[in-house]
């Protein structure tokens, strides 16, 4: 009896705790994770599913330093790039319209630091070395790329309106001709390609009067090559210039960025004169509006879209992680135990291609997520294949499972953030100088014409739309549809664009329109044709004087 209760006693609780065990860990599968907010979602995920797959198969020491929960708390960040005497660092002035510490401007390469303009409550500069031991600032992993490198990087901080919404960062001017062969003790290519990782908006900058570009700058670029979803291509100091040799410019730069980027997509190219001083040749100004406006748009979309990019990057980056996860344990697998290790560590380096196109075979994965064969031939060189990690399938299920699961539900958190925040933009500076008042984008133009005027802007040209409207056989002061559209089309613009300028123009929704309902169509039929949008809802100043009760 005793021997029948004794294994009885003794299973029991280990039983019941292993079973218990079991289910926790089922409901653990089962029950979605909860976050409060994107970025603590992404933070977790990161820890607690990505980051293991990483260390096993020592993903940092061939791609990206682990994140820090720095890295998903950050201000957006926008990354300047180009060669010396582009106006990059004029570039950041004219955004946030104050001098930050550290700021030198020349024709010479005069910024040779990296320098992190970011807000603070006081003015003043924060050497790299201090700067990459701050928990609180998203760059400790910098101290990977030495003295060297840190002696060359700094915070410039100040109070500015700008900066409390993004941070920018400005780069040593990239070298051409003799300069570029003198070494600058870092790798500057690599530098950026960290950066690049983790800013949310790539900024090259091109002078309208130096195109060429250097074999620094191309390395660079190709550095830059995983994110061209980032990338925006300003072409400055486009004022002293001509407008037809503007036009060879663009297009010689166009040409030469296609032969570095690879990408069948045209690049987004943004052309002005950014900074305050008077434009040399003003021909174009309305373009450098227009296409200023559009760039601001950009910048100003960043702290809203912050979320998604992060969201976006950690994809990425689980993608490649798989990626080395099979490439690294493949090379284990192929390994011999005992004789012949460094003969066949070096024919495996030289098969790597075969062995990256069996990969993509067998796990059925785009070439495009595979790292740069080269880059990854030189980096295994060094690595004691011994040491390496054989295939794990638990973590890249767990992997997996956050691609397809987890990730979609921080999709729809992500969405309600930016819904609970329509109005996060980027203000001050620079930005708030076109935002409002006559020297507003287009204000006084096409639809906007005769805003700040007494009379109504549509009654100067009224008696010769007054004439064309008594030929369509007016019936008590009005014209039917069929009569206005026989006039209309004329103007041979598309029905839709017709149709919106009917609503519009029929102020009050009689179906009919009298002589000056008919005036008003024919003046936003003009605006079209001259290239300008129709307004959504018709302006206050459009509402013909007689229905201005009405309204």
């Amino acid at each position: 009896m005793s021997l029948v209760e004794l294994p009885g006693t003794a299973v029991s609780p280990v039983s019941g705790s292993m079973f218990s065990w079991v289910s926790k860990d089922a409901r653990r599968k089962k029950e979605p994770e909860l976050f409060q907010t994107v970025a603590e979602g992404l933070r977790q995920l990161y820890a607690q599913k990505l980051l293991p797959l990483e260390e096993h198969y020592r993903f940092h020491e061939f791609h990206s330093p682990a994140l820090e929960d720095a890295d998903f708390d950050n201000k957006p960040m926008v990354l300047l790039v180009g060669q010396y005497s582009t106006g990059k660092t004029t570039f950041i002035r004219h955004l946030i319209e104050q001098d930050f510490p550290g700021m030198r401007i020349g024709p010479e390469p005069t910024t040779d630091s990296f320098i992190a303009v970011m807000h603070g409550p006081t003015e003043g500069v924060v050497p790299g070395n201090a700067l990459v031991v701050d928990p609180r600032r998203p760059f400790r992993k910098l101290n990977a790329f030495g003295n060297a490198f840190l002696n060359r990087f700094m915070c410039a901080q100040l109070p500015n309106p700008v900066l409390d919404s993004i941070s920018i960062i400005d780069t040593p001017g990239i070298l051409s001709g003799e300069k570029q062969r003198i070494s600058r003790g870092y790798d500057f290519a690599a530098v950026l390609e960290w950066f690049a990782e983790r800013v949310d908006r790539i900024i090259l900058l091109f002078d309208a009067h130096k195109l060429d570009i250097s074999d620094e700058f191309s390395e660079v670029i190709k550095a830059l090559k995983n994110h061209e979803d980032k990338i925006r291509v300003v072409l400055n100091k486009a004022d002293q210039i001509e407008t037809q040799q503007l036009m060879r410019v663009y297009g010689a730069l166009m040409w030469s960025l296609g032969k570095i980027i690879n990408t069948p997509e045209v690049v987004r190219v943004y052309i002005g004169s950014f900074w305050s001083h008077p434009l040399l040749i003003p021909d174009n100004r309305k373009l450098f509006e227009a296409e200023e406006q559009d760039l601001f748009k950009d910048i100003q979309s960043l702290p809203r879209n912050a979320a998604l990019r992060k969201l976006n990057d950690l994809i990425k980056r689980a993608r490649l992680a798989k990626v080395h996860a099979y490439i690294i344990s493949s090379l284990k697998k192929e390994m011999p135990n005992v004789f012949g290790k460094e003969s066949k560590k070096k024919e495996l380096v030289n098969n790597l291609g075969e062995i990256y196109a069996k990969i993509e075979r067998e796990h059925q994965i785009s070439a495009g997520d595979f790292p740069s064969l080269r880059k990854m031939q030189e980096l295994l060189q060094t690595q004691d294949f011994s040491k390496f990690q054989a295939l794990k399938p638990k973590l890249l299920d767990t992997v997996d499972d956050m691609l397809a699961n987890d990730i979609a539900r921080l999709m729809v958190m992500v969405r309600q953030e930016e819904s609970l925040m329509p109005s996060q933009v980027v203000k001050g500076g620079a930005f708030d100088g076109t935002m409002n008042g006559p020297f507003g984008h287009g204000y006084g133009e096409g639809a906007g014409e005769g805003i700040d005027d007494i009379e109504w802007v549509v009654g100067k040209d009224k008696p010769t739309y007054d004439e064309i409207f008594y030929t369509l056989s007016p019936v008590n002061g009005k014209i039917t549809g069929a009569n206005a559209k026989r006039e209309m089309v004329k103007s041979k613009l598309p029905n839709t664009v017709l149709g919106k300028i009917w609503k519009l123009a029929d102020v009050d929704k009689d179906g009919l329109l009298d002589d000056e309902e008919f005036a008003l169509a024919n003046h936003l039929i003009r605006v079209k044709l001259e290239g300008h949008e129709l307004p959504s809802d018709l302006p206050p100043h459009l509402v013909p004087p007689s229905k201005r009760r009405l309204e």
